[in-house]
């Protein structure tokens, strides 16, 4: 009993081994057809390959003739367009003209704020020395006429221009006193005067009281100096504006 039960059990083992390599040799044929198809696709992929490579120069050598003919063409437009070129002088022209539009601008400005807020005064006496000499470039500034002690303004007296200090201010009363300046009854000190301040012999009488829209001016060289004391206290309307910049005549 022991052996049949042994018998069956080797007999069903041998079966499943038969009908395993029975599977085995059933599945081969059909695998090499594929592998043989799959290696048929490849070469006929490398066939084409190599024909496709073969043709690419004969289309190169194709394309080459109307790379020609476009580089020709080109070269006709550059020429063409180069013979056409000289016309530029209305360029040019058109540049000059333009020039001459700011050059005339910008004289036209200058001419206006010369006119209108700045002017320049050149000194043809020495009545100002040694603060201002004769020759020297005065820029005066037009819009202030708001003056103070000691400030230098252009006076226009008889046709000619002066440059004088004010020393005197409306509502102040002016004399002169043993070579002094004395002003509301005080002398006055003025450190940049080197000469001695005495009253002319004239229609102009001291003490004198400047009036509302006056002032009193004097030059710094006292002694024959075309002043207050010829012409007596000067309106606002009268005088140019106030001096900003001497510009020595040895730098000009």
């Amino acid at each position: 009993m022991r052996k049949s039960a042994w018998d069956k059990k080797v007999n069903e083992y041998t079966e499943s081994e038969n009908r395993m390599k029975s599977m085995d040799l059933s599945k081969e044929p059909a695998s090499k057809p594929v592998k043989e198809q799959a290696k048929k696709s490849n070469i006929e992929h490398v066939r084409v390959h190599i024909k496709e490579s073969i043709k690419e120069p004969a289309k190169e050598q194709v394309n080459e003739p109307m790379i020609k003919e476009s580089t020709s063409e080109t070269l006709e437009l550059s020429e063409n367009a180069s013979k056409q070129q000289p016309v530029s002088q209305p360029s040019v022209l058109k540049e000059l003209g333009g020039l001459g539009v700011k050059i005339v601008v910008i004289c036209l400005v200058f001419a206006l704020i010369f006119t209108f807020f700045y002017g320049f005064h050149r000194v043809t006496n020495s009545d100002m020395s040694p603060m201002v000499r004769a020759g020297d470039l005065v820029l005066f500034y037009r819009l202030n006429k708001d003056y103070a002690i000691g400030d230098l303004l252009l006076v226009d007296f008889q046709g000619e221009r002066l440059v004088q200090r004010v020393v005197a201010r409306e509502g102040d009363v002016v004399d002169f006193e043993n070579g002094n300046l004395v002003v509301n009854g005080f002398i006055q000190q003025e450190p940049e005067i080197f000469q001695e301040t005495w009253q002319y012999k004239n229609d102009v009488s001291f003490p004198l009281k400047v009036n509302a829209g006056q002032v009193f001016v004097l030059a710094d060289a006292r002694e024959g100096a075309t002043d207050g004391r010829v012409f007596g206290s000067v309106d606002l309307e009268d005088t140019l504006g106030t001096v900003i910049t001497i510009i020595r005549r040895r730098n000009l």
